[in-house]
């Protein structure tokens, strides 16, 4: 029993994966919606004196760390699983399972972790587990986005690997705890870049609407929660107060807000749509005040349930349409009015309507910016949160289920995948009218309630203002894109993003420097290898025996012979001189004159 209550949670979950493809048919789904029940209560269960040392060269990992941090993320992490895998439940293949198992499990060690080594081992091991999951795809445009996808994580471990490195050498410690931003150095600053290409922080953000889109049905529920938040989680342990993150929280949000306005796919829209919201929590961290810093927690909470529903949605169209892209859907509410309601109720609570999860995370952040006296932030927070309502709360659900009917009539979407949504939908709708179970399992539940709104007739009543005024800027965000709905229209183009630079420019660079590289490299082998050193080669090899030639050319005159010529003496004696092979008598006389020649010296 006490082995148990020192067993990190994410191995449960990858030691799990191990036995999914010896399972039978239906076994095997409802083992893999189990397992993360299982570890949900088994989160529940662990104290805060729960600890796992192993030894490792001269350090101790430290593979689980408890305290209200890691167990909120836990929670979540599981229930998102649990979710995942019932609207999973008509996947066959034992390989998504298993890739999915792995990643989430590898996503909740990396939060229990309390080391910085544990952490870049499973940070890795979410990468390469992760990429299954477009992978599975199996489409030409899958393959592309995984390749991408593997590079930019590859290059974010090294990065995140240079500044551990750096930090272990300069400090001697693997411990992961909070860096002080007083004495940043490069190993920490080189960390927290680590961190931030796995949040998609701007302009390390196109890895995710390029690869996210191309998953799975299932895939892309899964990739939605756990890269981007498991990154959060790092930055709030790590970086918590670092005014970077404002500006970077900041910029994240904004820009997600204006490609997402501009995509057409609806997957490309709802991967934008994490950018923007994750940059809200990446913000909070950077305001860095305990009331902001649970902000953060409680909306990635929140958000994993609404970001996994809208998925949700989406992935239930693309299963029974086959087609993604704005403009070859419409009119789909005619037979899929359930995922249609789901899908809005993900919307709502995404775009912070009152009543819905959204709206009791989301205001502690804002309020926050404006209690610690930063308009500026305060405004784009602002700003970003009306056009999350255009993008997401609208513009999705608009394009894909009304708009122009395209006289697409698919069948409505299988039980589990409406059970799933259900599920999460009564969570957005739970949390938004009695958010205390939420606040409850935030690492400061009592500085939260007495700061921010905290049962149903605190936040719909004493704080009505509040609620008059979000409902406003959402009115009015609504009529903006009703009004300017021509201009919204989507045409099938493509949006150009920071990954031009790397599609495009990593290929012409491939081209400069196999033309300029390989060229110099052909060079040399036409002027050394078979120039200068095929000359040397070749004197070496015919050097001697025409040495010798001269020597005996005398007396092969003086003998009357014939010299030249095919079967000439000259001829006869080079190819005896290449088969190592010579007449006694050319020998003796080459070796006389040598003896004579030596004596004279």
């Amino acid at each position: 029993m006490q082995m148990m209550n020192n067993l990190p949670p994410g191995l449960l979950l990858i030691a799990g994966a191990l036995l999914v493809p010896f399972l039978p048919g239906r076994l095997k789904n409802w083992y893999v919606i189990l397992l993360p029940a299982i570890a949900f209560w088994h989160i529940s269960q662990l104290s805060s004196t729960a600890v796992l040392s192993v030894q490792l060269i001269d350090f101790d990992l430290s593979l689980l760390r408890v305290d209200k941090w890691s167990k909120a993320f836990g929670y979540i992490f599981t229930l998102s699983a649990f979710a995942a895998f019932l609207y999973g439940y008509y996947e066959r293949n034992s390989t998504q399972f298993c890739s999915a198992l792995i990643y989430i499990g590898s996503s909740l060690m990396v939060v229990f972790a309390g080391d910085l080594i544990t952490l870049y081992i499973f940070w890795e091991l979410m990468a390469i587990s992760s990429v299954y999951l477009v992978l599975g795809r199996k489409s030409k445009k899958a393959y592309k986005a995984a390749y991408r996808y593997v590079l930019v994580h590859i290059f974010g471990g090294l990065v995140l690997l240079a500044g551990i490195l750096l930090t272990i050498n300069q400090t001697g410690s693997i411990a992961f705890n909070s860096f002080d931003p007083a004495a940043a150095n490069l190993g920490s600053w080189l960390i927290l870049a680590g961190f931030l290409i796995n949040a998609a922080a701007f302009p390390f953000s196109s890895w995710l609407p390029d690869a996210y889109p191309e998953s799975t049905v299932m895939g892309g529920v899964i990739l939605s929660a756990y890269t981007s938040k498991t990154a959060v989680y790092a930055m709030l342990r790590g970086f918590p107060g670092w005014e970077v993150l404002i500006v970077v929280g900041c910029v994240m949000a904004i820009y997600g807000i204006i490609y997402a306005l501009l995509e057409n796919d609806m997957r490309r829209i709802l991967s934008y749509s994490i950018i923007n919201q994750v940059g809200f929590m990446v913000c909070a961290i950077g305001i860095g005040t305990t009331l902001a810093l649970n902000g953060a927690v409680a909306h990635a909470f929140c958000h994993i349930i609404y970001k996994a529903l809208l998925w949700m949605s989406a992935g239930a169209v693309l299963y029974r349409v086959g087609k993604s892209k704005c403009t070859d859907l419409g009119g789909l509410y005619n037979t899929m009015p359930w995922t249609l309601i789901f899908g809005c109720i993900g919307a709502l609570a995404i775009s912070s309507v009152p009543l819905t999860s959204g709206y009791v995370s989301k205001t502690i952040i804002i309020g926050e910016s404006a209690s610690t006296h930063m308009f500026w932030v305060w405004l784009v927070l602002e700003v970003a949160s009306a056009g999350v309502f255009l993008h997401a709360g609208i513009k999705f659900p608009y394009f894909v289920f009304f708009a122009k009917d395209k006289g697409l009539r698919p069948p409505e979407a299988p039980k589990t995948m409406l059970a799933a949504m259900a599920f999460l939908s009564f969570f957005c709708i739970y949390l938004g009218m009695f958010p205390e179970m939420l606040y409850n399992i935030l690492p400061n539940p009592e500085l939260v309630k007495a700061a921010m709104p905290y049962t149903f007739y605190d936040i719909y009543f004493k704080h009505f203002s509040h609620v008059v005024s979000q409902t406003q800027l959402l009115i009015f965000s609504g009529l903006v894109f009703f009004l300017f709905l021509p201009m919204l229209k989507r045409t099938d183009t493509i949006a150009l993003d920071v990954d031009w630079f790397y599609r495009k420019g990593c290929t012409a660079l491939y081209i400069l420097l196999d033309k300029s590289l390989n060229g110099l490299n052909s060079w040399a082998n036409r002027a050394i290898a078979l120039g200068v050193t095929g000359k040397l080669s070749n004197f070496f090899k015919d050097g001697p025996a025409r040495l010798c030639m001269f020597v005996l050319k005398p007396v092969w005159e003086l003998s009357g012979s014939r010299i030249t010529g095919e079967d000439g003496l000259e001829e006869r004696f080079l190819s005896k001189f290449r088969g190592t092979f010579f007449s006694i008598g050319s020998t003796a006389v080459f070796v006389l004159f040598l003896l004579l020649f030596l004596y004279l010296l």
